[in-house]
């Protein structure tokens, strides 16, 4: 497996495996990513040198931004809010991966690659209905924050985050 960061030739396939795992999240109940989030974020995020991934035999295999802000970080109590933190953001597993601890190798290079950055903590958001994501942050070691973020997409839909954050 190749872990890396993306690079523009990769943003074709990265966008096909991102709409795929958009499919398997509606048609699971998970209706939080769409046909602009995240595809649209994922050219900045190549340009910006913060999008991560892992590959095998050329096949995208799980991909994550880090990010140095996050929108919601002034609304929760971290552990230590004046500490470095870097935002995972736009986490995915091709979904032909899953269950195959794909994620908790994606989240422990993470881990890994925030420290080498200078971060001692790595944080991330997860919208309260997407259960299966809060439930490996966990089972690798996250802790959630104190408070809730209430992300305002448009007049009809509010997105109700929690923080969760590790120590790296």
């Amino acid at each position: 497996m190749d872990y890396r960061l993306a690079v523009p030739g990769d943003l074709g396939r990265l966008k096909e495996m991102y709409k795929e795992i958009v499919r398997k999240m509606d048609e699971d109940g998970i209706r939080i990513w769409d046909e602009i989030y995240p595809c649209e974020f994922l050219e900045g995020d190549i340009a910006g040198g913060r999008l991560y991934l892992l590959t095998e035999n050329n096949d995208m295999m799980a991909a994550f931004a880090l990010c140095d802000a996050s929108a919601g970080e002034e609304f929760l109590k971290w552990e230590d809010d004046r500490a470095k933190a870097l935002y995972l953001d736009r986490f995915g597993v091709n979904v032909g991966c899953l269950r195959q601890g794909i994620g908790s190798l994606m989240l422990k290079r993470a881990k890994e690659t925030a420290r080498n950055l200078g971060a001692e903590y790595l944080r991330l958001f997860v919208v309260d209905c997407n259960v299966p994501a809060a439930s490996l942050y966990r089972k690798n070691g996250f802790a959630p924050a104190d408070g809730v973020y209430h992300e305002v997409i448009d007049d009809e839909l509010v997105l109700r985050e929690f923080g969760y954050e590790v120590k790296v």
